[in-house]
């Protein structure tokens, strides 16, 4: 890739100290949907709220039953060349912190390290009565057990890992409660209408500070829970790279913005200045 953007943003980030803060395009191209990208007309917008998970057991009831579907499509995933491409710029010591909004722990498995995952994780579980946090394999296991006559196949995919299924499908589904204490369970990720704990949101702040550039791949911003690092670093004259498909809320801070396909445009960007050697 060459251009004239593609050349800021490379010097911006062979200056190193960069922070990451990633979105849910970046994961499109594993196969994950998002909410607002350019692939997602047509598509559901309304996630499950807080409220309304806690509020009904017939909510919790749907949710469990689409994401017992969508969540293996999930874990089914694989990194893709962006994934790859940000962790072999950690690895040569360029990026020294991965923010993530992702749920989906593809960062991870390409071998980034110290992820900050903002808005938790979809492959662990909490109990809302006794806090405990445990693997989400373990209730997949017992899910499948307590449900071994519901025969129900996924149509399609929301970007939260759940499934479209009509009401009468979710009805025969049966949930379980906490092994340890009776309560009930939780994905371990931050609904809408929840908030970000904030020892994570402290740390994020300390590093978006101290950042030599906040690089923003793949996120619209449209939500406070990404946008607020674009404005702190802003406040602090670190220079913001958006890399998105389509607008962001954060475009008028941006030093650099690409509108281009991240996966690609990382691998043009590893190959620019990462060592073969180190990718």
């Amino acid at each position: 890739m060459t251009g004239e953007g593609f050349a800021a943003l490379a010097d911006l980030v062979g200056d190193g100290g960069v922070v990451v803060l990633s979105g849910a395009g970046l994961s499109t191209e594993s196969g994950i949907p998002d909410y607002r990208g350019p692939l997602s007309r047509g598509r559901d917008p309304r996630p499950m709220t807080y409220q309304t998970f806690v509020g009904s057991a017939g909510a919790r009831r749907r949710y469990w039953a689409r994401s017992h579907l969508g969540w293996r499509h999930i874990t089914g995933a694989a990194p893709n060349d962006g994934h790859r491409a940000v962790a072999a710029l950690q690895r040569c010591g360029l990026v020294s912190d991965v923010i993530t909004q992702n749920v989906d722990g593809l960062h991870q498995a390409a071998g980034a390290r110290d992820v900050v995952e903002l808005h938790g994780a979809l492959d662990r579980v909490i109990c809302l009565g006794c806090g405990e946090r445990t693997a989400r394999l373990d209730l997949d296991r017992r899910l499948r057990a307590a449900n071994a006559d519901w025969d129900v196949r996924a149509r399609g995919l929301n970007p939260d890992g759940d499934v479209p299924l009509t009401d009468a499908e979710t009805a025969a589904f049966r949930t379980v409660d906490c092994a340890g204490c009776g309560g009930v369970l939780k994905p371990d990720v931050v609904f809408f209408g929840e908030n970000v704990r904030r020892p994570l949101v402290d740390r994020c702040f300390t590093v978006t500070e101290n950042a030599g550039t906040l690089l923003v791949l793949g996120s619209s911003l449209t939500v406070l829970s990404g946008y607020r690092f674009v404005r702190r670093a802003a406040r602090h004259a670190v220079p913001v790279a958006i890399v998105n498909l389509g607008p962001t809320r954060g475009d008028a801070d941006a030093r650099v913005r690409l509108d281009a396909p991240l996966g690609p445009t990382l691998t043009s960007l590893a190959a620019h200045l990462v060592p073969a050697a180190a990718r």
